[in-house]
Order: structure tokens, then C-alpha cells, then sequence
């Protein structure tokens, strides 16, 4: 089975190897075992479905989510000499009955599915009679209630599975799922919890930083000059910001576009397909922009106000680097942000109790900005993965001055004992800085021998002091909507002197990753024509990854480049010689200038 799969991976796809977990989770399918994946963005997903698909014998469906992701998937496989289609909102009527008979009479592998289209009991019945031997569920954690993504139309998914005549082999595939929310996956779906196959939500090659403290805007413009020439994303929480942030990009002379849900359907496909086609460099958007999307050479993913938990900023961050050069996942933080977030759950119609475990993430959220530990080690101890310190990401690398500022730990910590920790970080920040308004009156926190101890700093640099405390474990939140905070065991410390508390002051924008010599442009402008031709994104005929293997090994024949990762025989076959030759002009121009 495996030397089979092998030998379909190299000749479709262009790979020698399978990443870790891909060949595992291939067995099971082939095997007939019903599994769930959980791999990180960009860590192979697709090909653990695909690469069946091409060994069983009948039909692959595969639900997705999104418009973009299924035309993006079926251009991809369409490059590589992979029958695939896809039926969606954008076909009419007789399209949709030409695409099932496709399916029908053999002429397509896989075929990619909205979950809205499974509740209509016709599409159903029709899609009942092809012989269908594996369902894919992708974006998995949307079936999950417990999950950052929840989607109703994703629970039909139970019972579509057990009406297909062909009983179906199930692969449930996810980059983004907590213990409770796999559990949740494999009860709903029918999966053995011995065939949950997860490779670890690491992702080596993205280098994740906090920004906070600091002018957002400048941070940002000196960034975008900085990496003038890669693509990147930038979320916002509300439409406004969005619009807001496109005009100033744009003033500045950066080929930027946005992208929200208030945008109308021409306009957003224009401006996703202008991203994806790199006619602009920077995307703004918001959280309605992403799930699925395909480009592999974004490098960079600046988050310019906190997301509503870790789950949907690891995935969303997730969409840089998915060629798995290095790249960059940055987070601006001001506490300010958080009362956003707040207010859209506030705003939400969720139980109760919904609301409380949604406040809980939230404060997670704000522990991941203010920590000054490792940043790739605290989301994977979130997602229950433990792991050393990553050794790349902003924290890691941090060489800025350390700022002893025990004493005002314990100012702070101090505050929270003699206001008998059951108040949250505003009101002590009030009390710290000798605030006259009437709750500490009534309180008598006037009184305390706190107060006012901190008189000289504004409320937002004492709260901002809060954060870190509690991020780095001095203080705890107690509490959902409206927490409480503690002094930790550590905290006592502190106060007894016993130990020191130290803090970093601001941090200076980089460049992510270097590629832009003459033969990787000149390999990019003659992919950039090749997709035109095509009417694909660029990406799909060859990623940057593998255009740096061009530069870097230098191929002498088509041969040698059936050996870089990435060229496929069909691939080789449509563009290696004109690849070849743009190679060894390169070349010749590069020795006859030594000479």
C-alpha cells in the first residue's frame, strides 16, 4: 500500500516523501478506518485525502467551506493531471447536473461540496446513487460546538454520512482542535478515538511576536517598507478598522486591498483574486477572510488587534509561510482591543454558559500578549502539546534590555491583597494611580495605604503592568465575564522579596525572509505569465519553495528538476523547459560577466 502511495505521491504531486502522519493516515483510509487528522496549516492536510482518492476505487467528497478554497483546490489538482470539480452557489442548474454525470460516468476523482448543499434532499438523492467511496470533512472543527468556528450546517454531516448506499470511509481533517474539541469530532462522526492522528501543532519555519506599548501605525508603516516586496495579511476586528488601515496603506504608496463582509460579492472576489494573483501585495481584513485560503508564499500575518481567542489566531496566523519558508505571525496588542472582543460576545446570542467559556478564552488571549516566555510554547501548551522553547520566535529572541521592576510588582501585588482579591484589574489600577471616582469612595480604597502609590503613571501603563503580571503568573484571573484577580504563589514571592520580577521594553520591525535575487525574479515574472495563460493563481504552477530550489540546486536538465520538490511529472511536462531555459540564460549571463 504505501509503495503505491509513494509512487502516486512523487508522480502527481512531485514529492519523494511523505511528512510526518501522511502515510499513517493514508493506511487507515485505505484500510477502511474512519480518522481524524490534525495537522497544522500547511503540514499536508490535502494530500492525505487526495492521494487515496486516485488509489480507491469510486468517488471523493470532500466538504468544504468556502467558494475560494474548492476553486483553489480543483486549479491545483487540475495542474498536476488530477480529474476534480467542484459545485457550488456560482453554477446554475443544468452545470451542476453536467458535473454529477461527470461524476457518474467516472470522468472526475474527487468532487468538493459546500455543507449547504448536503441538506438539499434532491442534490442528496442524486449524490446518494455515485458509487462514493471516501467523504472528507476539511475545517473539521466547525462540526464542534466546543470549537472557535462552530457551524450549524456542519452537524447534518452525522447524518449524511450514514445515508450514502456506498458506506464511505470518513477522514475528518482539522490544523486547529483542543483535546475537547477532537473528542467532540470523533464522537459526532463515528471515528475511533484510537484513529485520531495528530503530528503536533508546531509549525518550525513561522516565527511568532508580540508587539505592544507601542505606536501601532508606525510599527506597521516601517514593516511594510521593511518587506516591501512580500505578501502578507492584516486583520482587524471591524470593518471600520479595515477600511480605515486600506486608506492609510494606500496613501503610503502600498498595494494593499480589503476585505470584509460588508463588501459585496464583486468586489471581494476581485480583491481575494488580486491578492491570490499577487497583483496586490497586502491584504487588510477581517476574520471574514482566510479559512481555505490556498496561497502558499503569504509571509507574513500581522493580526493589528487581538482575535477573540487562540484557536482562530493560530489558524488565522497559520496562513503564513504554508510553503514552509521561514515567515512571520505578528500580534499588536492593546488591552483596548480586548473590549472589542468583549463586546462582540456580549453582543452574541449564546447560552450563558457559552459566553463564560468564550470570556475564558479571551483572557488566554490576552496571557499569550503580556507573556515573556517562549510564544510558540505557550499556544501549544493551550492545544495540550508540550514542547522546549521554540528557539525563534520574538520571546526566544528577545535581545532587548531587561527592566527590573519588582517594585512596582509589588506595589501592585501589594494592592491586590488589601482589596481582599476580589476585584478585577480597572478598579486596582484606579486605586494605584489615586483615582477620585465614587465605587473607591463608597469602597473606602481611598483609605488603603495603596492608594495613590502609583500616582505618577496613567492607568494604562499600571494596567498594562496588570497584564504582564498576570500573563507571567504573579497574579491569577478568577472568574468568566468579570475576573477577579489573585496573587499566585509566585506573587508571594515577590513580596517577600524572595524574588525578582523583569520586563522588556519595544520592539523594531525586520525583514522575514530573502529570495528576491535576479534568477528568483526571473523564475517569478515567467510563473507570473505561465498563471495568466492559465487563469490560476501563480502559486499553483510552482511555489516560491520550489522556485528557490531552482535557484539553489541550478538544474542542468528536465531530469534533474523531476527531482526538486514540487515538479510533478505533468507539471514538468507543461513547463520545465521553459524553466530550464530561464535557468541557463541566468547562467550564461552570470559567467560571461565573470569573465
Amino acid at each position: 500500500m504505501t509503495e503505491t502511495a509513494l509512487k502516486v505521491l512523487k508522480d502527481k504531486f512531485g514529492y519523494d516523501s511523505f511528512r510526518p502522519g501522511q502515510d499513517e493516515i493514508i493506511n487507515k483510509i485505505m484500510n477502511h478506518e474512519n480518522v481524524l487528522a490534525v495537522m497544522p496549516t500547511g503540514g499536508g492536510k490535502s494530500l492525505c485525502y487526495q492521494i487515496p482518492a486516485l488509489m480507491l476505487p469510486g468517488l471523493t467528497v470532500v466538504v468544504s467551506p468556502l467558494i475560494s478554497l474548492m476553486k483553489d483546490q480543483v486549479d491545483a489538482l487540475s495542474e498536476n493531471g488530477i480529474a476534480a470539480t467542484f459545485i457550488n452557489s456560482t453554477l446554475d442548474y443544468q452545470e451542476i447536473e453536467h458535473r454529477l454525470q461527470q461524476a457518474a460516468m467516472d470522468q472526475v476523482k474527487l468532487i468538493y461540496l459546500a455543507p449547504e448543499r448536503l441538506d438539499d434532499e434532491r442534490f442528496l438523492s442524486e449524490l446518494s446513487d455515485l458509487n462514493i467511496s471516501q467523504l472528507a470533512i476539511d475545517e473539521a472543527h466547525c462540526i464542534s460546538q466546543w470549537g472557535h468556528d462552530f457551524r450549524p450546517s456542519y452537524l447534518n454531516l452525522m447524518n449524511t454520512v450514514h445515508q450514502f448506499p456506498s458506506h464511505p470511509v470518513v477522514v475528518a481533517l482539522t490544523a486547529t482542535a483542543t483535546s475537547k474539541v477532537a473528542s467532540d469530532i470523533m464522537q459526532r462522526l463515528n471515528i475511533d478515538p484510537t484513529n485520531e492522528v495528530s503530528t503536533g501543532f508546531a509549525r518550525d519555519n513561522l516565527s511568532f511576536q508580540v508587539v505592544k506599548n507601542q505606536n501601532k501605525e508606525a510599527f506597521l508603516l516601517e514593516y511594510l517598507k521593511v518587506n516591501a516586496n512580500a505578501a502578507g495579511i492584516i486583520y482587524a476586528s471591524t470593518r471600520k478598522e479595515v477600511e480605515r488601515l486600506t486608506g492609510l496603506l494606500q496613501k503610503k504608496g502600498v498595494k494593499a486591498e480589503m476585505y470584509h463582509a460588508g463588501l459585496s460579492e464583486d468586489v471581494r472576489n476581485k480583491n481575494q483574486e488580486d491578492f491570490l494573483y499577487d497583483r496586490v501585495q497586502v491584504m487588510v481584513a477581517t476574520n471574514a477572510f482566510g479559512m481555505g485560503i490556498d496561497k502558499s508564499n503569504v509571509r507574513f500575518v500581522i493580526h493589528y488587534q487581538v482575535p477573540g481567542n487562540l484557536e482562530a489566531y493560530y489558524q488565522e496566523a497559520g496562513r503564513a509561510g504554508r510553503d514552509g519558508l521561514p515567515s512571520e505571525a505578528i500580534l499588536m496588542y492593546q488591552p483596548s482591543d480586548l473590549q472589542i472582543q468583549h463586546f462582540f460576545i456580549d453582543q452574541s446570542d449564546m447560552e450563558p454558559a457559552f459566553k463564560t467559556r468564550e470570556y475564558l478564552k479571551l483572557q488566554e488571549m490576552s496571557k499569550y500578549a503580556n507573556t515573556e516566555g517562549c510564544l510558540q510554547q505557550f499556544i501549544l501548551k493551550y492545544f495540550g502539546e508540550s514542547s522546549p522553547a521554540c528557539g525563534h520566535c520574538g520571546n526566544c529572541l528577545d535581545e532587548r534590555d531587561q527592566v527590573n521592576v519588582t517594585v512596582d510588582a509589588q506595589k501592585v501585588l501589594s494592592c491586590v491583597l488589601r482589596m481582599r482579591q476580589r476585584y478585577g484589574k480597572s478598579l486596582i489600577a484606579q486605586v494605584l494611580t489615586g483615582s477620585h471616582v465614587k465605587r473607591i469612595r463608597d469602597e473606602h480604597f481611598d483609605q488603603l495605604s495603596t492608594y495613590g502609590l502609583m500616582k505618577g503613571r496613567s492607568q494604562k501603563e499600571v494596567t498594562d503592568l496588570i497584564d504582564f503580571l498576570t500573563s507571567s503568573g504573579y497574579l491569577q484571573q478568577v472568574g468568566g465575564e468579570y475576573p477577579t484577580l489573585h496573587v499566585s504563589e509566585m506573587g508571594g514571592s515577590v513580596l517577600k522579596g524572595k524574588a525578582k520580577v523583569l520586563r522588556r521594553g519595544a520592539v523594531k520591525a525586520k525583514r522575514t525572509v530573502s529570495v528576491d535575487d535576479g534568477l528568483f525574479e526571473s523564475l517569478r515574472q515567467l510563473r507570473l505569465n505561465f498563471a495568466e495563460q492559465q487563469h490560476v493563481p501563480p502559486y499553483v504552477i510552482f511555489s516560491d519553495k520550489t522556485l528557490q530550489a531552482f535557484c539553489e540546486e541550478l538544474p542542468q536538465s528536465t531530469l534533474d528538476m523531476l527531482s526538486i520538490k514540487g515538479v510533478g511529472q505533468n507539471k514538468l511536462d507543461k513547463y520545465g523547459d521553459a524553466f530550464l531555459n530561464v535557468i541557463q540564460e541566468y547562467e550564461a549571463d552570470a559567467s560571461e560577466a565573470a569573465q
